[in-house]
């Protein structure tokens, strides 16, 4: 386990991936309780950040909102990804939405590329905010 457990982030994840458990176990109290931790998360982000559109904020909006699609049917298959990928971001550090989020073009600072996709999704975990491991090599 990554040595994380010192920061909030890294808290608020692991509680995510134990309540996403119960969820795709069909505990429909569990996805409420999932839903209910991540706008609390999404709250404190936009309060810290002071921004609705700091990377921080969209990562954890976006979440929400693939908790929230995966409510509709035949949708249910989203919370497992979901939950294969914030395991690995609590296991490892790795985040995968993150990074997709960062090629987003109101997100990335050059243009697309084989070396910017490499970049984006073979690089190493970074601590903190993966847009600062990513920066474009010169």
């Amino acid at each position: 386990m990554m040595k994380f457990s010192n920061n909030i982030v890294w808290w608020y994840w692991l509680f995510t991936t134990l309540l996403l458990t119960g969820a795709v176990a069909g505990n429909a109290l569990s996805l409420q309780a999932v839903i209910g931790l991540n706008i609390v998360q999404l709250v404190h982000f936009v309060l810290r950040e002071k921004s609705l559109t700091a990377f921080p904020v969209q990562v954890r909006l976006t979440y929400l909102g693939l908790l929230f699609l995966s409510q509709a049917p035949y949708m249910v298959w989203i919370l497992w990804w979901q939950l294969i990928g914030t395991a690995a971001m609590v296991l490892t550090g790795y985040c995968f939405l993150a990074r997709c989020m960062s090629l987003m073009p109101w997100n990335k600072s050059e243009d697309y590329s084989i070396a910017l996709i490499k970049r984006t999704f073979f690089s190493a975990p970074v601590k903190g905010n993966v847009m600062q491991g990513l920066q474009a090599v010169s």
